[in-house]
């Protein structure tokens, strides 16, 4: 288990987290007092379950007392994302072993304070008492597949008058190895003990965690209780897919008219509007995450390597031209343009001569240049700042000849929903937007813009994770969407966190490399509209009724397919052997010609228990075969076909050995199966 002890202006170490654990990094904090700590290993300590008796300290059995507080606006349970807990440990100076506080729930994992003496080495290298302090969680799991991204402030609280609490900050990828985090050497115990610090009191001390935890991945946590909606599954080569599709799905009128595109007559399998259908029906109605390989398979980005060519903007400008198209000639025609379509002027206007050239754009989407600028005002001044053409560069005014001019553009509209990419450097944003002062002319309702959604990239350039933060009905109530875990967040965890850098001042909950790459904007004049409420009633019954069948048909393949073993395999071989053994007449039928149906038998199953499922499948009427009667009726077939005017043969040939027909409830022999017949009645 990996812990903090402190040399001499460490830089932080990264651990990258493979296999069952999700890849996010790991990174140890800085001291109030002291340097930069590096992991180190320590003797493992075995936590007594929760409600066992704690250790005993001089003879007595302490309980300890755990107090929790935590974001105003956050649910008060166990799925809470925040909470503060303490733990007094008494008869300190007499403490041998770990001691663990009670559990306290934050995203239905259990939290504890673990306290221990530790011997680290000091500066002239002898041996040096210290106070071990860390936080542990879910260290009683079994599994090995949970982690739990968390960030926390541990604290020595002061029991004197003036003297402030000594707090350590940390954060750490906790996972079934690395179940607690935190500091060996937290403070000297000849500290601890000496009463003029104003950390001890009749020999106890009392310790607090506050801790900051993402929802965890590989446990049993339902996205859909806790915040009334379901996550996407990562494919794990799809970068920003999933967020922004999450993005779109919020976006109610787009919902509503993906769900009314016409798409009866589209093949399944290559339809982008199908599976978009597919995709955002899952989403509404299931309990469960959503998959997105058919999505992916009809796009043609199947790979990494497609997502990497293609950023985000030029993702979202192709999606939405694939479905502007799909959308033409129908009900919902327009519904695209009519949401992000706004319009800019560019101009160039000459300085000493009455000449001046326009040229109206639409746009969807907005680049944003944000470097060296502080906040997003300063990144529109920057967008429609003029710039002089003169010397070398003057503006060619027609009869006029070269002119110095002015060139600039100008937004003469804005969208409902306005979509601005950022390129990834510290930057501001703020949750309400005002742009009236870079329109030409104002428009009939204030340019003031409501933030929707923030999607973030933390990592660098070479990989990373990317989640995506929406406030769903515009009410201020945030939660954030990781893939296929959806949790509840809070405003400063939705903006604040992610306005990028890695400034060490930053709030504890803060994890470095975050940054925003792409926000969301409505007009609030629009709010109501953009975000209408999407019912049952505005899906079309037709696409409904096709989405439950495909649903109805793949839960039977999958249980096909996971009951595989418990039948005979099927083999077309045996037919004609069979039929050459049983019979005199094999010019009968044509066997190249033959419709075949093939019975699935289960191994378990006696020769009568096959027979009965002839009769019951076949349309044989009462001639119900039996294995006494197969050898017997072959060298009368001919006369009975003659006799009986039949012209269509329906046979039924299984190999089995000869002893075994005689024995109808004996068990199928361990051998390939077919049953076959060609369609018709006989």
């Amino acid at each position: 288990m990996n812990h903090i002890v402190e040399p001499e202006n460490k830089e932080p170490e990264q651990d990258s987290i493979y296999n069952s654990v999700e890849d996010m990094e790991t990174q140890e904090a800085d001291s109030t007092d002291a340097a930069a700590e590096k992991p180190a290993e320590r003797p493992p300590a075995e936590p007594e379950p929760d409600g066992a008796a704690r250790p005993e300290l001089n003879g007595t059995s302490e309980v300890c007392l755990v107090s929790t507080t935590q974001d105003a606006d956050m649910e008060e349970d166990e799925a809470r994302s925040e909470a503060t807990f303490s733990f007094s440990v008494p008869n300190f100076s007499k403490l041998k072993e770990s001691v663990f506080s009670p559990a306290c729930y934050v995203r239905n994992l259990p939290w504890k304070i673990m306290v221990m003496p530790r011997n680290n080495p000091g500066q002239d290298r002898k041996p040096q008492r210290s106070l071990g302090f860390f936080l542990q969680c879910n260290a009683e799991s079994e599994s090995a597949s949970w982690s739990c991204h968390a960030s926390a402030e541990l604290r020595l609280l002061s029991v004197k008058e003036g003297v402030e609490d000594f707090n350590r900050k940390i954060t750490h990828l906790f996972y079934s190895k690395e179940n607690d985090w935190g500091f060996s050497h937290f403070m000297t115990w000849n500290e601890v003990l000496d009463e003029e610090r104003g950390y001890i009191k009749n020999d106890t001390i009392t310790l607090q965690v506050k801790v900051n935890a993402d929802a965890p991945h590989g446990v049993s946590w339902d996205s859909k209780k806790h915040t009334g909606y379901v996550g996407l599954k990562n494919q794990g080569a799809t970068c920003y897919m999933n967020s922004l599709l999450q993005t779109l799905f919020f976006t109610n009128t787009i919902r509503k008219a993906v769900y009314k595109m016409p798409t009866e007559n589209d093949d399944s399998s290559k339809s982008v509007a199908l599976a978009l259908q597919r995709v955002f029906y899952e989403l509404q109605f299931s309990d469960k995450p959503v998959g997105t390989k058919k999505l992916t398979k009809s796009f043609g980005w199947e790979t990494m390597d497609s997502f990497m060519q293609h950023d985000v903007q030029e993702f979202l400008r192709v999606l939405l031209d694939k479905l502007e198209s799909k959308m033409k000639g129908t009900c919902v025609e327009g519904v695209i343009p009519k949401l992000f379509e706004g319009k800019t002027i560019s101009y160039c206007r000459c300085k000493h001569v009455d000449y001046q050239s326009s040229l109206t754009e639409t746009y969807y989407d907005i680049q944003l240049n944000i470097k060296d600028k502080k906040n997003i005002y300063e990144s529109f001044k920057d967008y429609v700042e003029p710039q002089t053409l003169d010397g070398e560069n003057k503006y060619a005014a027609g009869e006029h000849g070269l002119q110095e001019a002015v060139k600039g553009v100008i937004f003469e509209t804005l969208p409902p929903v306005l979509h601005l990419h950022l390129m990834r450097f510290q930057f501001e944003f703020p949750d309400v937007l005002r742009l009236n002062d870079f329109l030409q002319t104002p428009e009939s309702t204030p340019a003031e813009y409501v933030l929707h959604a923030v999607l973030v990239h933390s990592g660098d350039n070479h990989g990373g994770h990317y989640v995506v933060f929406i406030n769903p009905r515009g009410d201020g109530k945030w939660c954030k969407f990781d893939d296929d875990v959806v949790s509840r967040c809070t405003r400063q965890e939705a903006i604040d966190h992610n306005f990028g850098g890695q400034d060490e001042e930053l709030n504890l909950t803060v994890r470095h490399s975050t940054n925003a790459y792409m926000l969301v904007y409505i007009r609030r004049s629009h709010l109501a509209e953009v975000l209408q409420e999407v019912t049952e009633q505005d899906i079309p019954l037709e696409l409904t009724e096709r989405l439950q069948e495909e649903k109805r048909l793949e839960a039977i393949r999958r249980r096909e397919r996971n009951e595989q073993h418990l039948y005979y395999a099927s083999t077309g071989r045996w037919f004609w052997r069979t039929v050459s053994r049983v019979t005199t007449v094999p010019d009968l039928y044509d066997p190249e010609k033959v419709n075949y149906r093939t019975f699935r038998v289960k191994k378990s199953a006696t020769l009568r228990r096959m027979m009965d499922l002839f009769s019951e499948t076949l349309p044989i009427g009462d001639r119900r075969p039996a294995p006494t009667n197969l050898p017997a009726l072959c060298p009368e077939l001919r006369a009975r076909l003659a006799a009986e005017g039949i012209e269509q043969v329906f046979l039924v040939q299984v190999t089995v050995l000869p002893e075994l027909l005689a024995a109808a409830e004996s068990p199928l022999p361990p051998a390939d199966l077919c049953v076959s017949a060609p369609a018709g009645r006989g």
